[in-house]
Formats: structure tokens, sequence, C-alpha cells
């Protein structure tokens, strides 16, 4: 698959076919493309919480708020729950500052999990200490954000945004989710380019 094909294909799923398990080594290998990725200072300070296990999988989803643009939507039914997490961690005795690591590494998850024929969804709206207190979280591992992971349950399409119309995601009548994207010219700012 080319690059660009992939990273279209990656998209932010929130409902999974339950029902299908992953593996504890394609989680781990996962988890080794984010440590391959690119680090600031080169510190690597992340560190990672790998479930598939449903009683451990419960206890992270439901500290978990999802899809803020969809008012009338609590998240996903438990059959359409996600199969796997990755709670993300920044480990504070080696800094403060993660810089733009986590994005780095989440977005090389997703992409690997894409290349695997999964899907997921980068969360940051966390209920932070319940999620310490449910795992057990030393305060020396800061909670930065959970990456579920799942075989996707539903189908997401990309629409060019046109001038005037909201950025916000949403469902159509079928239940797709659709979700409007900034044209390239809308995103260049300005070009220095020799022709």
């Amino acid at each position: 698959m080319r690059l660009k094909d992939l990273v279209q294909k990656t998209r932010c799923y929130r409902r999974f076919d339950n029902s299908y398990n992953i593996a504890e080594q394609d989680l781990l290998d996962l988890v080794d493309l984010a440590r391959l990725t690119s680090s600031a200072k080169n510190m690597q300070p992340l560190r990672y919480i790998v479930s598939n296990e449903e009683n451990t999988n419960s206890r992270i989803f439901e500290t978990l708020a999802w899809a803020g643009y969809l008012t009338d939507w609590d998240g996903p039914s438990k059959t359409e729950r996600p199969s796997a997490y990755l709670v993300q961690l920044l480990d504070t005795t080696i800094t403060t500052n993660n810089y733009c690591d986590h994005g780095l590494a989440a977005q090389s998850i997703l992409l690997g999990a894409t290349e695997k024929g999964f899907g997921g969804c980068i969360i940051a709206a966390i209920d932070k200490e319940r999620l310490r207190e449910n795992l057990q979280i030393p305060n020396i591992l800061e909670i930065l954000q959970v990456i579920v992971l799942g075989k996707p349950a539903e189908t997401v399409i990309l629409d060019e945004l046109k001038q005037g119309e909201s950025h916000k995601y949403w469902r159509d009548k079928q239940n797709r989710q659709r979700v409007p994207k900034r044209t390239l010219d809308d995103i260049i700012f300005k070009t220095y380019v020799d022709r």
C-alpha cells in the first residue's frame, strides 16, 4: 500500500467488532513502531500499558469520553467496544516535557494498525485520576492519551470541506462517519518554489 493510501485509510474509528481479539504480538509490534519513531532530543520518555484482556479493557473504557461532536451518541455499545488499548504514559523521571513525541508515536501506531487491518482512535478525553486508580499507575508516569484499537465496524468517509461549512465530523443517514478535510489550497499559506 502506498503511504498516501495508508494515511487516508488511517481514520479515527470509534466502533469495532468486539468479537475480534487483537493478539498480544500484534500489540507489541505496534508499540515497537512507536519505539522506533523519532523522539525529541532522543530522550524516549514514553511508556505504554498494553491490554487486550476484557477486565482491564473495561476498566480503561469506563474512563474515556467518546466523540465530542456526536452529542447524541454515548459511545460504543458493549459489542462495539475496542478489543485492545494502549495507554500512553510520560516517564517524568526522564523528562517532564514530551514535546511532540506522543503524537508522532501515536500516528506510527495507527499507521501500523491500519497496515495490519485494524483501526483505532487517539483519545485524550480521559478521567485520568480514575484511570490511574483503576490501573494502579504510579505518579511518576503522566497519563498522556489512550489509543483504542480493534477491527473497525464502521465506515469513515473523507469529504472536501467547502468554504463556510463546519469542520466537525458527523454521521450520515447510513450511520457512516463523515470527516470534512480542508483542501490542499486552503492549508498552504505561501509557497516559495522554483518552477
